[in-house]
């Protein structure tokens, strides 16, 4: 198992560093465009494996000639939210990057399943599946498993329990026009629409839409990057253990939820193969009609690309 990591920055790096802990590769390479940052990085970690006794080659290089014959690529190019800056603010220098990324990883890794973590997600998502020329199976977007632990994180918080025992559930767009499903999300089991005030329901998930724009404020120069490494690796492990777990991710819709020609977080069983089936579960109508603005607001984004 070879598995690239594109961009040497917080997110990148600190993915790299948790599949190199949790041994899911033979070989780590970590691509960056700066001299010295992604050859750095790597030898750090690779100094490291002794400790952790993790027998993992890990490559820095400007090249990607190193990333050739890769399994799984994460992409996680691009420059980091700032305050006052929307996702879609990113749109344009990020398009730019995540369209250069996805070439020269794609045309040394065809068999790839790529996973994208740059903002915008869901039009990065796309970016990825147009170039690349892969089927939506091998594309997938890093949002859903993010959201979800963020508003499990607080739901934990509110009610004072573990965080084993809660679930959680975010559809939509990674954005202000997320999805999260209070009645989907539980605690050992027991909806939490049963646990707490619909009030308190309304605030966590406000809390929850706004997760990376809080963490953002409080860096004033940088943006999340723990979670979002440890949510890219959860995918990453379900794919390398080929462990059929449905997790809410960014999925290319062709009908499903009644969506088609859009990225948006719904949930997927995610295997050996990459997206191996698109969960379908019963939305009511306040739920359809809020997923349906969220993919529409994805459109738009889509659109006004000029690829």
């Amino acid at each position: 198992m070879k598995i690239t990591v594109i961009g040497a920055g917080n997110v990148g790096a600190t993915t790299a560093q948790r599949i190199v802990d949790k041994q899911l590769a033979n070989e780590v390479v970590i691509v960056d465009i700066i001299e010295g940052i992604p050859q750095g990085k790597a030898l750090d970690m690779l100094e490291a494996t002794p400790v952790e006794k993790s027998d993992v080659r890990v490559v820095g290089t400007n090249s990607y000639d190193e990333t050739a014959g890769s399994d799984i690529v994460v992409i996680t190019a691009g420059i980091p939210r700032k305050p006052g800056m929307s996702r879609d603010d990113l749109t344009n220098t990020n398009m730019a990057i995540v369209k250069s990324c996805t070439q020269a990883a794609a045309a040394k890794s065809p068999k790839a399943i790529i996973i994208v973590v740059s903002n915008p997600l869901d039009v990065m998502s796309y970016v990825a599946l147009k170039v690349s020329g892969f089927e939506r199976s091998r594309v997938i977007g890093m949002a859903g498993v993010l959201d979800a632990a963020r508003f499990r994180t607080f739901i934990a918080t509110e009610l004072n329990v573990s965080i084993e025992d809660v679930n959680a559930f975010v559809l939509g767009g990674h954005g202000d026009s997320m999805v999260p499903l209070p009645r989907y999300s539980t605690v050992a089991g027991i909806p939490i629409t049963e646990l707490m005030p619909q009030a308190t329901i309304d605030r966590l998930v406000k809390r929850t839409r706004d997760g990376g724009i809080e963490i953002v404020n409080h860096l004033k120069t940088g943006s999340a990057y723990y979670a979002p490494s440890s949510s890219a690796v959860a995918m990453v492990e379900a794919i390398v253990r080929d462990k059929k777990r449905i997790l809410p991710c960014a999925a290319w819709l062709q009908g499903e939820y009644g969506l088609r020609d859009t990225f948006v977080g719904v949930p997927v069983k995610l295997g050996g193969k990459g997206i191996e089936e698109i969960v379908q579960i019963k939305l009511n109508a306040e739920e359809q009609a809020a997923l349906n603005k969220s993919a529409d607001d994805v459109k738009g984004s889509i659109a006004k690309l000029t690829l």
